[in-house]
C-alpha cells in the first residue's frame, strides 16, 4: 500500500518534467518521535506508522548538469518556486491515493519550523529542503471536510473580483461557525491574543497571519547553498 501511495505521488505533474522533488520515508518510531517532540503540539504524529517528508530538490538538477558538463544556471527564486510546487503536487497526489485506499493523512507544514534540525536528521544534501511532512496510517475516525470558501470568493471569471469579498467572507464566517465552531485549542496564537468565544474562521486566519512565522527560512536556505533572489 505504501508503494502504491508513493507511485501515485510520482505520477503528479511536474514543471517541464524536471521532477524537482524527493520523498523521505520514515517508518522508524525514533526519528518520527523526535520530529513530533520538536513540533510539540501534534502528538498524533507519533501514532503514525509512516511519516513522509516531501522535499524540494534542486540538488538533483545540479548533479544532472554536472553529469553533462554544464553549469546549473537557474539557482534562483523561480527554481525554488518550481521545486516547491513539484513537491506540493506530489504530496497532494499521495493524499488522494491514500484516501482511495482507506488510509488517513495529515499534512504537517510545521516541519519548516524546525528545518535546521530536520535537515540533518534526514541527511538532506545542500539545496534539498523540506516542504511538508505527511503522517500516514489508519485513521481512528474520519472527520467531515472543513467547509470551504464559496466559489464567489475563490473563482474569478475574466479578472480578479474583490468587490464583494468582505461581505462574502463575513457570510461564510457565520455559516461555518454555526456548523463547526472553533474550540479554544484551535484558535491561533493564543499566547498573543488569548482565547475567547466566537472566534470565526477569518479572525483565526488574521490571528495567524498577524504574527511572524518562519522568518528565518530565507537565511537558512542561503546557508544551504540556495539563492532565493
Amino acid at each position: 500500500m505504501l508503494d502504491a501511495v508513493l507511485a501515485a505521488a510520482q505520477s503528479a505533474p511536474s514543471k517541464s518534467d524536471l521532477q524537482q522533488y524527493s520523498i523521505v520515508v520514515l517508518t522508524d518510531p525514533g526519528p518520527i518521535g523526535r520530529i513530533a517532540d520538536w513540533i510539540g503540539t501534534m502528538d498524533w504524529i507519533k501514532g503514525a506508522p509512516v511519516f513522509l517528508v516531501f522535499c524540494a530538490d534542486i540538488f538533483r538538477g545540479r548533479e544532472i548538469c554536472r553529469m553533462h558538463g554544464m553549469a546549473h544556471a537557474n539557482d534562483n527564486l523561480d527554481t525554488f518556486l518550481n521545486a516547491s510546487v513539484d513537491a506540493a503536487l506530489a504530496m497532494a497526489f499521495a493524499m488522494q491515493a491514500a484516501d482511495a485506499l482507506g488510509l488517513g493523512t495529515c499534512p504537517i507544514s510545521y516541519v519548516r519550523n524546525h528545518i535546521e534540525k530536520i535537515t540533518p536528521l534526514l541527511g538532506l544534501p545542500e539545496a534539498v529542503f523540506p516542504i511538508a511532512g505527511l503522517a500516514l496510517g489508519w485513521p481512528e475516525h474520519r472527520a467531515l471536510p472543513s467547509m470551504r470558501l464559496p466559489p464567489s470568493v475563490v473563482v474569478h471569471r475574466g479578472r480578479y473580483h474583490a468587490e464583494t469579498m468582505a461581505a462574502e467572507i463575513a457570510s461564510y464566517d457565520q455559516r461555518r461557525h454555526a456548523r463547526e465552531p472553533l474550540s479554544p485549542g484551535k484558535q491561533k496564537n493564543n499566547d498573543v491574543f488569548g482565547t475567547k468565544p466566537g472566534v470565526t474562521w477569518s479572525e483565526n486566519v488574521a490571528r495567524q497571519l498577524a504574527v511572524p512565522e518562519r522568518f528565518g527560512l530565507r537565511t537558512f536556505l542561503r546557508t544551504r547553498g540556495l539563492s532565493v533572489d
